[in-house]
């Protein structure tokens, strides 16, 4: 059964100057991700959500009992973790969560706080108190931080950040208090598909290897940045503010623009996006091309 939003299980392709050894490996390491789905994986609006005569389960997001039947209320994958079944959504919005990584774009500067795109529902808010002030400097913001607020971030500017609470309205407020968060610039931003990014404990990835830094956004946000120089660390120990990072090499860019080749071919295969998958799809395509046929 194919859903409307369901990719067709594709033929992985594989070609490049490499060793066939290597690429055959990646191939069937990539291929394997289709075969753990089996075909009542997905279901459509109505359809009957198999159960397994497993008696007391659980009705999850996506789901409803009529005659005593689960019943899927929107086309998605089902899901099982113990006795709960739900059906998630093939696309949908990102939902945040306390503690999120997050990629957006600041949109508007306005009362103490910046409005950002997440590409969410609505859009985020990070209030002037929730940010690192330049020097790193802790005190009271003052009326001059207000009216200073575009040298921090102004409109246009890509951030990362961490969602910091959530409302009952549905609004997310951000924060940056973190060295590692702040304004991005000099790399490339990729958005792909927010529920292929898998929750994890690390989000910041370093691929020496590859020579890049890759943010992987939960809100399907993804930067992708040549390797940035280590911070300096102060007289305390701890790591000051990170340098200004020098122009890109074209060996560099090479490699950021694979890496991002490498996202979209994951995204249109639609394979779950975490650093061992970016890995495979990179060293895959680094010799040739990765092909969704």
């Amino acid at each position: 059964m194919q859903l409307a939003g369901q990719p067709q299980a594709p033929n992985i392709i594989i070609r490049g100057s490499g060793s066939s050894l290597a690429a055959a490996s990646v191939q069937e390491r990539l291929e394997s991700q289709y075969e753990a789905f089996s075909e009542d994986s997905f279901v459509c609006v109505g359809d009957i959500v198999p159960t397994d005569m497993q008696e007391g389960f659980l009705r999850g997001h996506g789901t409803q009992v009529v005659d005593g039947q689960l019943m899927a209320t929107v086309c998605g994958r089902v899901e099982r973790i113990n006795k709960l079944v739900s059906v998630r959504p093939l696309r949908n919005r990102y939902s945040a969560e306390l503690g999120d990584v997050v990629v957006g774009r600041v949109t508007d500067v306005a009362g103490k706080r910046w409005i950002v795109d997440l590409n969410a529902r609505q859009e985020a808010t990070l209030q002037l108190s929730s940010v690192n002030l330049p020097g790193g400097v802790q005190r009271r913001r003052t009326a001059e931080d207000e009216l200073n607020m575009r040298s921090v971030f102004e409109e246009g500017d890509l951030i990362s950040a961490e969602v910091q609470a959530l409302h009952q309205d549905g609004s997310v407020s951000l924060h940056t208090r973190s060295l590692k968060y702040g304004k991005l610039a000099g790399g490339q931003l990729v958005t792909v598909p927010a529920n292929l990014i898998k929750r994890q404990k690390h989000h910041f990835n370093t691929l020496p290897d590859m020579g890049v830094d890759v943010i992987l956004g939960c809100n399907g946000m993804v930067w992708v940045a040549p390797n940035a120089p280590p911070p300096a660390l102060g007289a305390d120990g701890e790591p000051e503010q990170a340098p200004p990072r020098p122009p890109a090499t074209r060996e560099q860019r090479a490699a950021v623009c694979r890496m991002a080749g490498a996202l979209r071919a994951l995204a249109a295969l639609y394979f779950p996006i975490f650093q061992a998958t970016l890995v495979d799809a990179y060293q895959a395509r680094k010799p040739g091309l990765v092909d969704a046929a």
